[in-house]
């Protein structure tokens, strides 16, 4: 009778994991999710160098004279078109984690209760750093030469990576909404076909219409593509960069919080 009570005695508890435990947790987790599902490789690696060759190769000569000539312009704005596709599947992972029912799981853990949302987040970084090292090798290959040397490089990247970071939450926000994964993936090419295509990250300014020139100047997306090439190619940067870090800001700061109130309602 007494090794019953023992067994059953009340012990101290041992303590929840703290914020940041429970963040890197998260994030290993969703990047052990592309060991399991291969599949989401194909967008970090296949495509962006099925991109970079085919406008370099293709239209390398009509628009700069040269594949080579070309592809200086070129690799920045793949860089930041690649990586602004892969944002969506922040919002396709955590659909899916709905669906499985794992979201309720979550909730009810004692731990930080945005940790879901900022692990996976945290992981999905990996993957646009992956992306991005994909894209300046393949860009080296082919005779990319960026001026402003590994500084500028390392900084475009660190750029890019802040405004994909922002988007994500976006995404998230998809996910909490609609009911497939496949309807997240619909719903942000939707919005994010014209916001990189209508921007200057495979032709000049110059080169379009008056009109659309207007629409296109104000794109969040070329000022991130004009800092990116300015930075990789050692030119002064500064209001791009400012623009986009603005941007970067109130798309955090409107959209956060609106996923983190869809995350803590019952769906």
């Amino acid at each position: 009778m007494n090794a019953v009570h023992e067994a059953l005695a009340i012990r101290a508890r041992p303590r929840p994991a703290s914020a940041a435990s429970a963040v890197l947790t998260l994030a290993w987790r969703a990047m052990l999710k592309i060991k399991h599902v291969p599949f989401q490789l194909f967008d970090v690696t296949v495509t962006p160098i099925m991109f970079t060759l085919l406008f370099t190769f293709i239209f390398g000569g009509a628009l700069a004279g040269s594949p080579r000539q070309y592809v200086q312009y070129l690799v920045p704005g793949v860089l930041v078109q690649t990586v602004l596709f892969i944002t969506v599947y922040t919002g396709v992972g955590l659909n899916s984690d709905i669906r499985k029912g794992l979201y309720d799981r979550f909730r009810s853990l004692p731990m930080w209760q945005p940790a879901p949302l900022l692990g996976a987040l945290a992981g999905d970084v990996f993957r646009y750093s992956v992306a991005a090292a994909v894209i300046l090798v393949v860009g080296f290959i082919l005779g990319f030469r960026p001026q402003g040397g590994a500084a500028g490089v390392l900084a475009a990247v660190a750029l890019v990576l802040v405004f994909s970071f922002a988007l994500s939450w976006l995404w998230i926000v998809v996910g909490m909404l609609v009911r497939t994964p496949e309807s997240v993936m619909t719903t942000s090419f939707v919005f994010l076909m014209p916001l990189t295509f209508a921007s200057d990250i495979f032709v000049g300014l110059g080169t379009m219409p008056s009109w659309l020139q207007g629409v296109v100047r104000h794109n969040p997306v070329t000022h991130l593509a004009n800092a990116s090439r300015d930075l990789m190619h050692g030119r002064p940067a500064g209001a791009d960069v400012s623009w986009t870090l603005l941007a970067s800001l109130v798309i955090v700061v409107a959209v956060a919080p609106i996923a983190m109130r869809l995350y803590r309602k019952e769906r």
